[in-house]
């Protein structure tokens, strides 16, 4: 498949081959890409995508008598709606499934901001999917699990017990981080490729660009109101599940355009840690990587 200038090994592209990542038309992703891109053609589309995916790997487990254990993200997030309605529409038990939730905001003395705070993650499953789904097919609380700053190795814990993840899905942040598994910055920590995609669930501070763009996204731009810091769950579950969904849906800030392009095809670097679901095995058939069409639109960049 096409590579920039032929590079496979380098980690930073020249301002031409930037030039050349972010100008490629959105059909032609797919072809530079090592993973599967899918474009869809509207938000609606990707958002009805997601909730299917998941209910459809639900269902075909149900039907095999296997349990279902899913890694699962607050953003995107309109497809958890749509999920519940599904289930209640066909009678899907979640009984036998277990989620994982990515993260979860952490004040700034690094506890969980209460349930019914507007940045609280487990909030906002509870409400917008959890709840919504009949009593009768609904998850046992136990096996809905939030990643807990005090018992961090509990997620770790349990997806080795179980066997792994069948799907890690989730969005991809401004800094091309999964969950917030965002690039160490700081002068003061070293860390390998290798080291970073083993990490496991750990609190952490957010980055600069990370606060900025989620409190304009997430907040009206009021930075008084982002907690500053978060638990997340590390690289090493979300590249070990067996199958990896991503879906970006940019908005109309258009903040995920660049992202996009560079967890498609920008070789894998420590700078956007979601290109590493690139070395997935088999990944054209293993890691799917999904925008709306607005989302894959070409990027101009400025004059030199």
């Amino acid at each position: 498949m096409p590579r920039f200038k032929g590079v496979v090994q380098r980690t930073v592209l020249s301002r031409e081959d930037m030039e050349l990542l972010l100008s490629i038309p959105a059909e032609e992703i797919d072809d530079w890409s090592p993973v599967k891109v899918i474009i869809y053609p509207d938000t609606r589309s990707l958002y009805d995508a997601f909730a299917r995916s998941i209910a459809a790997l639900i269902k075909r487990n149900n039907e095999e008598g296997k349990e279902t254990k899913i890694i699962l993200p607050v953003g995107p997030t309109p497809q958890y709606p749509l999920l519940a309605q599904i289930t209640n529409k066909e009678r899907i038990s979640w009984k036998k499934v277990w989620t994982f939730n990515m993260d979860e905001y952490l004040d700034w003395q690094g506890r969980p901001v209460p349930e019914d705070h507007p940045m609280s993650f487990k909030g906002y499953m509870k409400k917008n999917l959890f709840n919504l789904i009949e009593q009768e097919l609904r998850i046992p609380k136990e096996q809905a699990m939030f990643p807990d700053p005090f018992k961090p190795d509990a997620i770790d814990d349990k997806i080795e017990e179980l066997g792994g993840v069948d799907t890690a899905y989730g969005g991809i942040g401004y800094h091309g981080h999964i969950a917030f598994n965002e690039p160490v910055d700081t002068y003061f920590v070293r860390l390998t490729p290798e080291e970073f995609k083993r990490s496991k669930t750990r609190v952490v501070a957010l980055n600069p660009d990370t606060f900025v763009v989620n409190s304009i996204c997430g907040i009206g731009g009021n930075p008084y109101g982002l907690p500053p810091m978060a638990v997340t769950i590390g690289m090493k579950p979300i590249l070990d599940a067996k199958r990896i969904e991503l879906y970006c849906d940019g908005g109309d800030l258009n903040w995920q355009l660049a992202s996009f392009r560079i967890a498609c095809m920008h070789p894998p670097t420590l700078d956007r840690p979601v290109t590493f679901v690139q070395e997935h095995p088999n990944p054209k058939e293993t890691v799917a990587i999904c925008a709306d069409a607005r989302t894959a639109a070409p990027i101009r960049m400025a004059p030199k």
